[in-house]
């Protein structure tokens, strides 16, 4: 238990010491090359720990989707991230909006975390980093925290890069209603 602990606030540590730093240029992360805004988004299927085992991203055409992508299960950070979205799911469900969060934690990890904070969004098991590099958000061995939302036709329609886990989900929600106001 106390190496678990050590190494969750190492990667903490080390990821908020890299979100500080704000150097990178939004078209080009520090995870890789973003994909392009206003383009259909990478199609992806991951396992997840929820529902029939696995989601793609076109089995969810007909919503909006917030993808977020985080460093590690059961970290600081992370751990503040998914309590701010779980809190506002509500509102994201309000709007027909699914979230999903990525990491390279395997599907058991998943299910523990969904299961000790509560939450009721599925996350999924990206342990290659496959879908985390198209999405240019990998670095190393982990995802890094960076968030999409894609159109219910599976278009990408924002990108952020510079995420503060305590007040995201208020961000990506304000954004998502200027987003469906201006498509309606």
């Amino acid at each position: 238990m106390f190496r678990r602990t050590f190494l969750s606030l190492l990667f903490a540590s080390c990821f908020a010491v890299i979100s500080w730093l704000n150097f990178v240029p939004d078209a080009i992360a520090l995870g890789g090359k973003l994909p392009t805004i206003n383009q259909p988004a990478p199609e992806f299927t991951l396992p997840t720990n929820t529902g029939n085992g696995k989601i793609s991203l076109s089995d969810l055409r007909g919503k909006w989707v917030v993808l977020y992508f985080y460093p590690k299960d059961f970290t600081a950070g992370c751990t503040i991230e998914a309590r701010r979205f779980q809190q506002d799911l509500p509102k994201y469900l309000e709007k027909n909006a699914q979230i999903i969060g990525v990491s390279a934690d395997d599907v058991d990890s998943h299910a523990e975390f969904c299961d000790s904070e509560g939450l009721k969004f599925p996350l999924l098991a990206d342990t290659t980093g496959a879908v985390s590099k198209a999405y240019g958000s990998w670095i190393g061995f982990v995802s890094m925290r960076h968030s999409f939302i894609i159109d219910p036709q599976g278009i990408l329609r924002e990108t952020f890069v510079k995420v503060n886990p305590s007040i995201h989900s208020t961000e990506v929600l304000a954004q998502l209603e200027k987003l469906q106001f201006s498509a309606s």
